[in-house]
Formats: C-alpha cells, structure tokens, sequence
C-alpha cells in the first residue's frame, strides 16, 4: 500500500486528528524500520519494513496487529537510557487504546470505559439491580430450574438488545477502522488466513520457538499464549453451549433444564472451566508484568474486564454444581449480571480489541497477498 491517504483516509484523519500517542509511535517506528534487529519478531515487523514513511491509518494498523509480547523491548539496544527511549509496546499499546476510543461512538464512553476500571464494577453492580428489579417485579409461578428464579421471557428480552446493540456500535467502528487503514474488498482467503493466525495466536509466540518473555527479560514461556487461547477457546464453548440452548428451546420445544449428556452441558461445561483457569492464568501474568510496557492508563480497566470475564466462567461453572440449591439464587443473577455487564460494554473495554485484532490480521493478510 502506497503512504499516500485516501480521501476517505483524510477525512477521518482530519476528524480524529493526528495525537501525541500517534506522533510518538511514528518517530519510534522510523528509528525500528532503520534498524530492523527485530525483523524476525511477530508480524508487526515485516508489516512495518514495508513502508518508507507512515501515515496515521498505517500506524493504528500496526498498534492493532501488535500482540504486546514485549520480545522486542527487551531485544532492543535504543531503551532508556539510550537518547532515543525506544519503548515500541508501550507506544503501540497507546495507539491501540486510543483507536478503539476514536472509532467507537460515543467516544466518551469510550474513554472513560479505558481510563477507570472502576466503571466496569458498576456495569456489573447496574446489571445485578436490573436483573434483581425485573425478576422480583415479573416472578415466575410454575418456572423449573433457572426460569424458577428468572423466566425465560426476562431473560431473552434483557439478553437480546443487551447483545444486538453493542453488536451494532462494534460494527460500526470496525467500519471506521477499516477506512481508516486503507482496508481493500475482503477475499475468502484473507479471512482463512487471519483466522488461522487468530486460532494459533501466532503473534504472541514472540518470533521464537521458547515463547515471548511477557513477564520479565530473561524469561521466555508460552505461558500467555496458553492463557489467551484458554479463554478465547472458553468464550466459543461457553457461546457454542447458549446457541445451542437457543436451539433447542425455540427449535425443538425443548426447555431448560438440560441434561449433562446435552449440548449445553457438553459445551458449557469445558468452555467454564476454560475461561475460568485461562482467565485466572492471564490475571497472575498481568500482575507480574511491567506495567510500563503496556498502556498504564488502561491498566485498571483491563484488568477489572478479566476479573470479570472470569467471574463469568467461573459462576456458570458454579450454577452447574448447584443446580436444585438454594445457592442457585444468589448464583444464576451473580452470572447474568456478570454476563450482561460484559455484554453491555462490550464496545467500550478491552473485550472490543478482538474484533479490532482480528480485522487487523486481514488488513495484514491483504498486504502480504499484494
């Protein structure tokens, strides 16, 4: 792709302006593409030898692609105290966060979603008060299992525009995103290709066969790509096991509660225990990890989406083991609440760099294709 913009490309540059994180993240990538020690890294790198000069969309592509695996900051002989301060993961991590804020509306919201991770515990606190209001207020009189506590109508009704809506605002910020970095007509095997990469998480292997050194310098582990594909492969179990309830309620006339030989279980059940160990993994590794070579101003609010993201896991499991307690009670409307907290602000945490990420690494296989 030539580093000349589009018109489309400038008037988003023009709307979003060119920042302080992006001016930062250019001057650090002209000193890398001159040196290039780091050729051999993640996609990031050949990404980036491919261009002379770079323009705003090119950089927040970069930012996106960057997994964060840190390999090249330890790698580098121009970090502090060197004149020329290279720290390429703290700068692409600003530019990363920053995108996410100016593509999704309101940015506002945005913002302060990325800036206080405090916010997200009282997503989850609004979510409960919902949940605990609309069911006390419609309470079910001959409900089995779950619906027992929350009927099924409560449920679909508050789940489906909890789902539709931010489904809505993510799509149209990755519309945003793709003009912005100059995204071309998508072909069936740029999407193979991105989803392959996704599925492996190659980028976070750090170029090397022993790992990234995520946590400290001398310390190469698989460790986070093994979480990240733990709860990314939870997360697709535990959706595989809700559309399939789906399924079966309004497919078949077959209502919940469900057996443990049924697709629910079958689904739900490892996908749990995924995103809980995955989810509880990433938490121990992000607070081993230097701070400083992330975005630390969205350090909080990361951190509170994978506390709560395991939260999720970790009481769908539960409700599992309690079926016909009266612990179900406090647990299903802790797990919904949960649920709809992540659900609710989807477009505005961390969650949203998955569909960031993944249109990143088909605008990365286009570029390779060309």
């Amino acid at each position: 792709m030539s580093t000349d913009e589009t018109f489309e490309e400038t008037d988003l540059r023009v709307l979003m302006g060119s920042s302080d994180a992006t001016a930062e993240a250019r001057r650090q990538l002209e000193i890398c593409n001159a040196c290039r020690y780091c050729e051999g890294y993640c996609s990031v790198f050949p990404a980036m030898t491919l261009h002379r000069a770079f323009a705003d969309g090119e950089i927040t592509q970069l930012a996106n692609l960057c997994h964060n695996c840190r390999g090249c900051f330890y790698a580098c002989q121009y970090t502090e105290p060197h004149e020329f301060k290279i720290n390429l993961p703290q700068a692409l991590a600003e530019v990363r966060v920053e995108s996410w804020e100016n593509f999704i509306f309101p940015s506002r919201v945005a913002h302060l979603f990325q800036k206080n991770g405090v916010v997200l515990a009282a997503a989850l606190l609004t979510a409960l008060s919902i949940i605990f209001a609309v069911a006390y207020a419609i309470r079910p009189e001959g409900g089995v299992g779950f619906y027992a506590v929350i009927s099924h109508a409560v449920m679909a009704s508050i789940f489906t525009g909890a789902t539709f809506l931010p489904a809505g605002i993510v799509a149209a910020g990755l519309w945003r995103y793709w003009r912005h970095v100059g995204g071309e007509r998508v072909r069936l095997a740029d999407l193979r290709q991105a989803f392959v990469d996704a599925a492996k998480l190659k980028n976070l292997s750090g170029g090397a066969a022993d790992g990234c050194n995520y946590e400290q310098e001398d310390r190469f582990t698989q460790a986070r790509r093994y979480a990240h594909q733990a709860v990314m492969y939870g997360f697709l179990l535990c959706f595989a096991s809700t559309a399939s309830g789906t399924l079966l309620h309004y497919g078949f006339g077959l209502e919940a509660p469900y057996g443990p030989l049924s697709l629910p279980k079958l689904f739900g059940v490892p996908g749990g225990i995924l995103l809980t160990l995955g989810g509880i993994a990433l938490i121990a590794l992000k607070t081993r990890a230097d701070k400083a070579l992330g975005a630390p101003a969205a350090w909080g609010a990361e951190m509170a989406f994978v506390v709560l993201l395991t939260l999720a896991g970790a009481t769908g499991l539960a409700l599992y083991w309690t079926t016909g307690t009266p612990l179900v009670r406090p647990i299903l409307t802790t797990h919904l609440g949960s649920v709809l907290a992540l659900f609710l602000t989807l477009p505005y945490t961390k969650m949203v760099h998955i569909f960031f990420r993944l249109a990143a690494l088909v605008r990365d296989a286009q570029t390779r294709r060309n």
